[in-house]
């Protein structure tokens, strides 16, 4: 684990998605109570549960969308007392999982002090939520924005710069591809753009500490209307 800010932390674990090595992240927020919001969780294997149990309790786990949720049920058992919260859509993908709700356009009141979120319409593949960290002026994503560098293995590299979207923040081909109404989906991203956030959290690739809204701008340049 490592500390961005105040009460806020991520972790990595690696990940291959279509045989590409992509990695993947986990974001927690210690909220004004003490409890942790859990975001996207990784595997939970027992030095991260140390980690993580250190910085308080886990209060709340968040599958922000139907592809982040493998490794919910880990933490489920290993965590017991925390409440679910999943993506629209992923209730009905996993009837196997203890979900307390699904996330909708207002937080909930565990946690609306600190995050506030938006779904993105247009795109249900994914169903995205995306969370803003009102302390930290951080924008925490999940698929929204890859940011694939010179970090990354070398067969992921030649596919994201074949796909055009190597070297910046910015979605993936696959947004490119899947997001079905592009109205719906413009009219979510403004509205997350409307919220001052510096840094971007995603869960593929470098986080962007800097500049993120303009990058995120430039990175959706190509969605007609723009962003």
């Amino acid at each position: 684990m490592r500390q961005l800010d105040t009460d806020l932390w991520v972790a990595e674990a690696p990940l291959r998605f279509a045989g590409l090595e992509v990695g993947t992240r986990m974001t927690v927020v210690r909220l004004p109570d003490g409890g942790l919001f859990v975001h996207s969780p990784i595997p939970a294997d027992p030095e991260l549960l140390r980690e993580v149990e250190a910085l308080g309790r886990v209060a709340f786990l968040a599958a922000p969308n139907r592809l982040h949720h493998l490794f919910v049920q880990e933490w489920q058992q290993a965590c017991p007392e925390a409440s679910l919260f999943v993506a629209p859509g992923l209730d009905d993908k996993r009837p196997d999982l203890a979900i307390a709700g699904v996330l909708t356009h207002e937080p909930e009141p565990g946690w609306r002090e600190v995050l506030d979120q938006i779904v993105v319409d247009g795109f249900p593949f994914a169903n995205e939520v995306v969370f803003f960290h009102r302390p930290s002026a951080t924008l925490i994503a999940t698929d929204l924005a890859f940011n694939i560098q010179a970090s990354s293995a070398p067969l992921t590299r030649l596919f994201f710069r074949v796909g055009g979207s190597y070297g910046r923040l910015g979605p993936s081909l696959l947004e490119r591809i899947l997001v079905r109404d592009r109205a719906a989906f413009r009219a979510s991203l403004k509205r997350i753009l409307e919220w001052p956030f510096e840094r971007v959290v995603v869960g593929h690739g470098e986080i962007c500490e800097q500049g993120g809204r303009e990058q995120l701008v430039e990175g959706y340049a190509w969605l007609p209307g723009g962003a």
